[in-house]
């Protein structure tokens, strides 16, 4: 009831202040409004531009890999990522491969940094990380370790680039022992052969001494 009554009352106002019906004030209303807004965004300012994404600055262009020829393990062991401005390499059955792109992988902190700077063809065969299976090794090793070891040699090749191989120590023998060793078969070989004298050449010879001992005795 009081609803109706302040509706009424409404009605009343807005005829005698404007002139106007409700239903023709409140579309006056609505179209002012909507004026209003039209207006204000033709007039308002431009949002801001977006932020530019952040530029990364652009990694260096690696240099290209230097042959090495043939070095020597001490020598390759110099070149496992620890100075950054040597290459990062690694061996596979005696051949050097320059891994630098991927020291992520190889180089100090990755998952497999102590395969470089050495020849870890037993180490990948075996997928051991022992540190008596870091050399170029390979003898003993079964034929699914050997094939292992093939497919790694197959992704090296295909991806790196081969710089040198590693250089083979050979064992070197103690002069004593060589030179004893020497003499000793020149001296087997110059001795002169002797053989037995047959039984038969020996009775004689028996015989014959205890003739002449008769003969000086008579």
């Amino acid at each position: 009831m009081a609803v109706a009554e302040l509706w009424e009352t409404l009605k009343q106002a807005i005829v005698a202040y404007t002139g106007l019906s409700p239903a023709a004030f409140f579309t006056a209303v609505a179209v002012a409004a909507a004026l209003y807004h039209l207006v204000s965004g033709l007039f308002a300012a431009p949002p801001p531009p977006p932020p530019r994404p952040r530029e990364e600055p652009e990694a260096e262009p690696l240099p290209p890999p230097v042959q090495m020829g043939e070095v020597s393990e001490e020598e390759l062991r110099q070149y496992d990522g620890t100075d950054p401005k040597k290459p990062l390499l690694m061996a596979i059955k005696g051949q050097i491969y320059d891994v630098t792109q991927s020291r992520m992988f190889y180089g100090p902190g990755g998952p497999y940094a102590l395969f470089a700077g050495k020849d870890a063809s037993r180490a990948l065969a075996k997928m051991s990380f022992e540190p008596q299976d870091l050399t170029g090794d390979i003898s003993g090793l079964g034929p699914f370790e050997l094939d292992a070891l093939q497919d790694w040699e197959y992704k090296f090749m295909s991806k790196y680039v081969k710089v040198g191989t590693v250089k083979k120590t050979v064992p070197v023998e103690d002069g004593n022992t060589a030179s004893t060793t020497a003499e000793t078969s020149e001296t087997a070989t110059n001795a002169p052969a002797t053989e037995d004298k047959p039984r038969e050449v020996a009775a004689e010879e028996v015989k014959e001494a205890a003739a002449d001992k008769d003969a000086k005795a008579s």
